[in-house]
């Protein structure tokens, strides 16, 4: 607090320009919690706070990160979190909600401003319903970051004439997540059919020769269609981050073009 309070003291003498403080905000140090580096000011760097990915932490250790960043946040998330880490949280955090298909944590302050209903919107997409917990991660992450989402679940290309019927939804949403494991070909299609940015996320659904979503990874990798961005497997969480990075860009050009 005391390197905050000498640049604070510079700008108001003028020593130092708004700009300039903007400038060594976006590197003030983290607090050191002796088993995590909390960057609290990840926010002022890249518009988003940090995240607590849970797998692999101490159910105590999720618990201190989320009571830490909770109180200077106004929306935190945890993502892969298990229903025993949830209740932890929920003991010292009384207003996390746990979104069980996504097994994210959400906890959001008074302050925390909610999705727009109306306006550009991202639209997650799910080729079997097998694939829709890495769905509802990217679903929920771009709500959480402050986008309007819509979902088309179960469309694959088993059944074309399911996402054929929807086209208009397809057509009118900013940026899709389409998810999918198997053959991993849903995206492309979908990348044929729209004008905005496709986001491909393959999963670890199918048999054994999809050897755990790498078959659906190289298949989105090597699609003929343009315009698609294809993220790790199962790793809705930073499609939905990339989605809202996009949609959010978008809102801010409209706003500033009318």
């Amino acid at each position: 607090m005391q390197i905050l309070r000498e640049l604070l003291n510079a700008v108001a003498s003028g020593a130092v320009s708004p700009a300039e403080a903007v400038e060594r905000l976006s590197t003030l140090p983290f607090e050191n919690l002796d088993f995590a580096n909390v960057d609290h000011h990840r926010a002022v760097r890249t518009g988003r706070p940090e995240v607590i990915y849970c797998e692999g932490k101490e159910t105590g250790q999720v618990v201190e990160i989320a009571e830490r960043l909770s109180a200077r946040n106004p929306v935190t998330l945890a993502t892969r979190a298990g229903q025993e880490v949830f209740e932890a949280v929920r003991e010292r955090i009384p207003n996390a909600v746990y979104h069980e298909k996504a097994r994210i944590i959400e906890i959001r302050s008074p302050e925390a401003s909610t999705p727009p209903e109306e306006g550009p919107f991202v639209l997650v997409v799910s080729a079997g319903t097998a694939d829709i917990p890495v769905a509802e991660e990217a679903a929920v992450t771009a709500c959480a970051m402050g986008s309007r989402v819509q979902r088309l679940y179960d469309v694959g290309i088993a059944g074309l004439h399911r996402l054929l019927e929807r086209a208009p939804l397809l057509r009118s949403a900013n940026v899709i997540v389409v998810v999918a494991g198997m053959d991993g070909a849903l995206p492309a299609v979908v990348a044929g059919l729209v004008a905005c940015p496709v986001v491909a996320v393959p999963t670890s659904v199918g048999y054994g020769a999809s050897f755990g979503g790498a078959a659906a990874l190289l298949t989105m990798l090597n699609a003929c269609a343009t315009g698609v961005a294809v993220m790790n497997i199962d790793n809705g969480f930073s499609a939905g981050v990339y989605a809202h990075i996009i949609n959010s860009r978008s809102v801010v050009l409209k706003e500033e073009t009318g």
